[in-house]
């Protein structure tokens, strides 16, 4: 073991100089101090934190540099400890400092938008690797810095202009390509924004109450209206997306069914939202969802045809929802339509009414947009059940659909089996299994192996709705398809997880 002699040299020699010319030796020294910091800061390291704050003052890019790394990374630690008395110092720690890394981060973010109109490509790349940094910083400091953030001058006006240097940030990825060597630190500086207000949502909501209605405005305006042509990316998207997920669905701002019984925080919270949420609002992002947000891309119809085992993988996958747009979108419709289903339900009927009858083959866009609105049905049918006929939609609309043969049909055929699948444990008559069983026999010679996965799940599905009698019915025919898929899939994963529920 170390005497405290030797742990005190040590700890002067780490923040001796800031002068690292590499940038991967950097981060570790900057790792190894804030693991040294989380043992010993403050109570026996209690010149680190000036000697950073002194260190980011410089006028030296590279010490400036290191020095706000090992900052980040500092607090980064000491935000993560999670005794009473070790909150209790980083709480003091955060009011102290919280102003400075403010100041700091407004520097260095006014810097860089003065670089990007009149800068080098380097000085643009420096300060917006600076305004990275320091936002992190202050994204550690905010979430887990204060008990009751709202509280906190401070605190509320950098969260209130976050709004305003996002759109700052987003209006110069307008003039920063995908091929400039800045763009992927832009991206990385505006989604570090979107997170910080949906961490502090999730880890403070009745103090995210006062910036509940911005961040709606914000992010249906540039999700969901042309004002986010051009400059919205898909990470962005996504995150614009959960953060209005958060805020629908978070139970601290749902009132009791007797309102009396609810905090004054939650019902003033409830207000916001249900002003928001007006009918026009509602229908028009319900309608985007799935006239835009829903529609099959180019890319992913490629995908189908070049690499389907890996199509369908990408459409199923536990939390792939916070990450990737078409899971996100598909979960954010499934909420909101929960949430306010008495206003959307007649939008949604009206866009199925129509789509009554068949489609040209040779209107791809048609399809696509008919195969939109079946996926919209398919995830709200519980909340469907007393609004749709889906016996005799299945008869008069689905059935004739599965029956279409020709090749440009494969998406909505696809999709209807999908639908079916949804809707089976739902609302589906048993003397309308026959048909469906004719149906699906008639399907098993379908090439297209993404089809083959969408019938396979029903096919699963089915067993578990079946009486024994209809279980025998399609067992030799249907267990023979489901093998022969089986042995045709190249992932091995896959394969092991479609035999296992077929046993089970």
């Amino acid at each position: 073991a170390l005497s405290e002699e030797e742990k005190s040299t040590l700890r002067a020699g780490l923040i001796t100089n800031f002068n690292e010319p590499v940038n991967q030796i950097a981060t570790q020294i900057a790792v190894l101090i804030a693991k040294v910091a989380r043992l010993d800061c403050p109570r026996q390291w209690p010149e680190l934190i000036p000697t950073l704050i002194e260190s980011v003052k410089v006028q030296d890019d590279l010490r400036q540099h290191r020095a706000l790394l090992t900052f980040y990374h500092v607090t980064k630690t000491l935000a993560s400890k999670r005794l009473a008395a070790d909150r209790k110092l980083f709480y003091d720690l955060a009011s102290g400092i919280y102003n400075f890394a403010c100041s700091l981060w407004n520097h260095h973010t006014d810097t860089f938008l003065q670089h990007v109109s009149s800068g080098s490509e380097a000085a643009v790349l420096s300060s917006l690797e600076r305004t990275l940094l320091s936002l992190k910083v202050l994204r550690k400091l905010t979430v887990n810095g204060f008990v009751e953030p709202h509280k906190n001058m401070e605190v509320m006006g950098f969260l209130h202009g976050i709004f305003d240097r996002l759109k700052q940030f987003l209006e110069c990825s307008r003039n920063i390509g995908t091929d400039n060597v800045c763009r992927d630190r832009l991206e990385k500086t505006i989604i570090l924004f979107t997170k910080v207000l949906l961490d502090f949502l999730d880890q403070h909501p009745f103090s995210f109450t006062p910036l509940i209605q911005r961040s709606l405005e914000f992010s249906v305006s540039y999700v969901f209206t042309e004002v986010g042509e051009g400059v919205t990316f898909e990470r962005f998207i996504v995150q614009c997306m959960n953060l209005i997920k958060m805020i629908v669905k978070n139970y601290a701002y749902k009132p009791s069914k007797n309102f009396e019984d609810s905090s004054p925080e939650t019902l003033e919270a409830h207000k916001i939202k249900m002003a928001f949420f007006t009918y026009p609002t509602l229908t028009e992002i319900c309608r985007r969802l799935v006239s835009h947000y829903f529609l099959l891309t180019e890319e992913e119809l490629t995908m189908w045809e070049e690499d389907p085992e890996g199509f369908t993988v990408e459409e199923t996958g536990g939390d792939s929802w916070k990450y990737s747009l078409r899971p996100c979108t598909e979960v954010l419709f499934i909420d909101i339509f929960h949430e306010y289903n008495q206003t959307l339900t007649p939008v949604l009927l009206e866009m199925m009414q129509t789509l009554q009858g068949p489609t040209n083959v040779e209107d791809m866009n048609a399809l696509l947009i008919k195969d939109a609105v079946y996926n919209a049905v398919g995830l709200a049918a519980y909340e469907l059940f007393d609004s749709v006929d889906f016996d005799q939609w299945f008869k008069n609309q689905l059935l004739p659909e599965l029956q279409v043969i020709h090749n440009r049909y494969k998406p909505l055929r696809r999709r209807v089996i999908w639908l079916i699948g949804q809707w089976i444990s739902v609302k589906f008559k048993s003397d309308l299994r026959p048909m469906l069983y004719e149906a699906i026999c008639n399907l098993l010679q379908d090439q297209d192996l993404v089809s083959q996965y969408s019938l396979t799940t029903l096919y699963l599905l089915m067993i578990l709705n079946l009486e024994l009698i209809s279980f025998y019915r399609i067992w030799k025919p249907c267990s023979h398809y489901f093998f022969s898929y089986c042995s045709k899939l190249q992932n091995v994963t896959q394969r092991c997880m479609f035999c296992m529920s077929f046993l089970v």
